[in-house]
């Protein structure tokens, strides 16, 4: 694949700022920064395996460096906890979906996946405005929103607003990010096994090269976790959700044309 200059220094900028989102928050890794990656070049299946390659190595990392921290005493040993019970539910739930979502992002028109895309990133993007995200008060509504987020997770990896509403509600918050960094595994095992049946070409090279930008933000992001925790973040929402509202905009015009 070759990219100007510009772009290459773009994309490398957007894997530092996606390091640090996912482990800063414990998601948005993929939402936060594919609709910024589909305005340098407009091919998800190009970026989204790549996404997929850095979870799997900087999740299984963060939950290691957490356990770390506790046995040091950093942290207590209520950080490492994973909450097995909510995973159970939520894949049961979720695997469905997701298998559907991933052969939709294969076989669907390049332009209909992208346009899905920004679409859902408009309307996500609203809710980080408006300061009202997916909250789920029942169980039906924890079903409906966790195979939602299975589809838009095996579309797109953007599923994580619906599926992080649900986790709120159920899982302790001492066990959250740990449990989140776990499902996100799972689900992208699933994700990246069908790009390989289906022989979606895979860049390595270009996700080795990323890798350290996405390390730096990873590690800024990791420090900052637990400030992040304890200070009002509805501000920087609605900051990065009138960035995403304009990047979608953008898209969308671009996917529509």
């Amino acid at each position: 694949m070759e990219f100007s200059l510009l772009q290459w220094v773009l994309i490398t900028i957007i894997f530092t700022w996606s390091g640090f989102v996912r482990s800063g928050f414990g998601f948005g890794g993929a939402l936060f920064t594919l609709p910024f990656l589909l305005l340098v070049h407009d091919d998800p299946l190009f970026f989204l395996p790549i996404i997929g390659l850095h979870l799997l190595f900087f999740a299984p990392l963060t939950i290691f460096q957490n356990s770390k921290q506790s046995v040091n005493g950093t942290f207590g040993a209520s950080d490492i906890k994973i909450n097995w019970e909510f995973l159970r539910f939520a894949f049961l739930v979720m695997i469905v979906p997701k298998v559907v979502g991933v052969i939709g992002l294969i076989s669907l028109p390049q332009q209909l996946v992208n346009t899905i895309i920004f679409i859902l990133i408009g309307v996500y993007s609203v809710t980080y405005i408006i300061k009202k995200p997916f909250k789920s008060n029942s169980n039906f509504t924890d079903f409906i929103l966790l195979a939602l987020g299975g589809y838009v997770s095996g579309n797109s990896l953007i599923g994580g607003p619906m599926i992080v509403a649900v986790a709120m509600k159920r899982i302790p918050p001492p066990e959250f990010r740990q449990t989140l960094f776990v499902l996100w595994i799972l689900l992208v095992m699933i994700k990246m096994i069908a790009f390989w049946i289906a022989n979606v070409p895979i860049y390595y090279l270009v996700a080795l090269y990323l890798l350290p930008f996405a390390w730096l933000g990873n590690n800024i992001g990791n420090k900052l976790h637990q400030r992040i925790l304890t200070k009002d973040t509805s501000k920087l929402q609605q900051l990065i959700g009138i960035l995403l509202l304009f990047s979608s905009i953008l898209g969308l015009l671009n996917a529509l044309h």
